[in-house]
């Protein structure tokens, strides 16, 4: 056999945190055997050998001490032929005790070869041995080597078809916290493509999730709602979105085909979610679209594009909500005659001070979302008093006073919790630190930090704009003013984070200024 000299041929390698990988390409098989006839022989029956579509690249290690530092850097082998008699009697067997017990490896095929069956009888081995066949070589044929590569490469596939599958289903019950914590839409829909990735075991370069919906005006809008790979875009707009044409012009027509579509290159599937909108889920292969599993996909998809559905709506009522408090605490303003962004600006200010101040995230939502109700009261305040340009004294002072109060019971009346926080902001943000305010005379910490901060922020924005009855109050005038109701008026703390933090807080003016009358 010594005339036969093969040459390895060359493929793809990598290397992944010092572990030697070769390309998945093939199925790589390990012939750890002291006779070199032994490889030749191997090679020589295997050399045409192809099972399920991959042709197999063999390796030779002359010795358990050889195989053990191959196998310490590359753990890509899916079956190994291993010889009982090499440095020892027992070299083999204890090389399988290592692999097994030691490297931990329980998915490589061992397949024990031996030429002197005395040594090792079969009967003891199968017993005692984690090994997976056991051959001698005096019996082991061409045709018995190549029943035996694909059954043991055949047996190493479904073990790590299941052990893919149980390493992504470990993932996805890992990643179920994080994905729950998730209060972005389209952060959700791409962490959840990503995870189907790992489920399908599907190497690919694009992922889409995109959804169209017809309101009642039937104007139809499609947007992107998941992305992931390199078509990743910033753009909610499948229309304006930077994303290939072609791609975007499959997204389309399948929307208007209403049925699924693939070819070598992708899957894109259809999902009708409700009567007035539907999602498609677009996948992109990268070179391995025989292993795609379109059941697996279907199953995800239709979960998450009900998910992603449940999720849109609920972002859309949330969204509506928003607008309806801004519109009405612009109402408010509007009756008073005020036709600037007060009620949004202040908001933003009582979002940073409250930041500012280290509360917590659902503290800060909850007092932006509350703070333009503030002034809710003042809708039962009559005009006279509310376009009055002087100073209110007497009954008129009492009457614009209640609004405070009117304002808290209109929004106590409501269960939810934002509103609860907005009675407080209505009832108590005329309320001064030293006592001295109204309706029930409050000081210091009496005050719920929610209506101290909204002190602080409805003058500071108020002094900035024009009202009917002043101009509006330099920034100097402004910092003087403050500066000197610290501890009076204000919170001395809230009054430092303003000053402290000046230009910041006047930038919310340029971003939002008044409207001009």
């Amino acid at each position: 056999m010594s005339d036969f000299i093969f040459q390895d041929e060359e493929d793809d390698e990598v290397e992944t945190n010092g572990v030697h990988r070769k390309s998945d390409r093939f199925w790589r098989i390990l012939v750890i055997d002291d006779d070199e006839s032994v490889h030749q022989v191997t090679k020589l029956v295997l050399a045409d050998a192809e099972i399920e579509h991959r042709n197999l690249d063999i390796v030779s290690a002359f010795s358990s001490k050889e195989a053990k530092e191959i196998m310490l850097n590359d753990d890509s082998f899916c079956m190994a032929f291993v010889d009982v008699v090499m440095e020892t009697d027992h070299a083999g067997l204890e090389l399988v005790e290592w692999i097994r017990n030691d490297l931990k490896n329980q998915s490589i095929r061992l397949v024990l070869r031996t030429g002197q069956a005395g040594s090792a009888p079969e009967a003891k081995v199968i017993k005692e041995f984690d090994i997976n066949d056991y051959k001698e070589k005096t019996d082991f044929t061409a045709n018995k080597m190549i029943t035996t590569v694909y059954a043991s490469i055949r047996a190493y596939r479904d073990i790590m078809t299941i052990q893919r599958s149980l390493d992504a289903f470990k993932k996805l019950i890992e990643a179920t916290h994080d994905l729950l914590k998730i209060n972005q839409l389209k952060r959700f829909g791409s962490a959840a493509l990503n995870h189907l990735l790992s489920l399908m075991n599907v190497e690919s370069s694009a992922l889409y999730i995109a959804r169209t919906q017809t309101d009642f005006t039937h104007k139809t809008t499609s947007s992107i709602i998941a992305c992931t790979g390199k078509y990743v875009c910033e753009s909610d707009s499948l229309e304006t979105s930077d994303i290939n044409e072609q791609v975007k012009a499959r997204i389309q027509q399948v929307f208007i085909d209403k049925s699924h579509y693939r070819d070598e290159s992708c899957f894109v599937g259809f999902y009708r979610a409700s009567n007035n909108s539907a999602s498609v889920l677009y996948i992109e292969f990268e070179d391995d679209s025989e292993h795609f599993k379109a059941n697996i996909a279907e199953l995800f998809a239709t979960n998450v594009a009900l998910i992603l559905e449940s999720l849109t709506k609920q972002k859309e009522i949330e969204k509506t909500q928003k607008e309806l408090l801004f519109i009405v605490g612009e109402a408010v303003e509007a009756r008073s005659k005020e036709t600037g962004a007060h009620v949004r600006r202040v908001a933003i200010i009582c979002d940073m001070l409250a930041k500012k101040l280290g509360l917590d995230e659902a503290f800060v939502e909850a007092i932006r979302l509350a703070a333009p109700l503030h002034d809710l009261g003042k809708i039962a305040i009559p005009e006279h008093i509310l376009h009055n340009p002087g100073k209110l004294e007497g009954e008129d002072w009492e009457i614009m006073q209640s609004h405070a109060q009117i304002g808290a019971d209109i929004l106590e009346k409501s269960t939810v919790s934002i509103s609860k926080l907005a009675a407080r902001l209505a009832n108590y943000h005329h309320e001064n630190w030293d006592g001295s305010g109204y309706p029930e005379g409050l000081k210091g910490e009496q005050i719920p930090v929610e209506a101290r901060i909204m002190a602080v922020a409805d003058v500071f924005d108020a002094l900035g704009s024009k009202r009917c009855y002043k101009e509006p109050w330099s920034d100097e005038e402004i910092k003087k003013f403050l500066l000197s109701e610290r501890g009076k008026k204000f919170e001395a703390k809230l009054v430092n984070l303003i000053v402290d933090n000046f230009d910041e807080f006047l930038k919310v003016r340029m971003e939002y200024p008044d409207l001009s009358h």
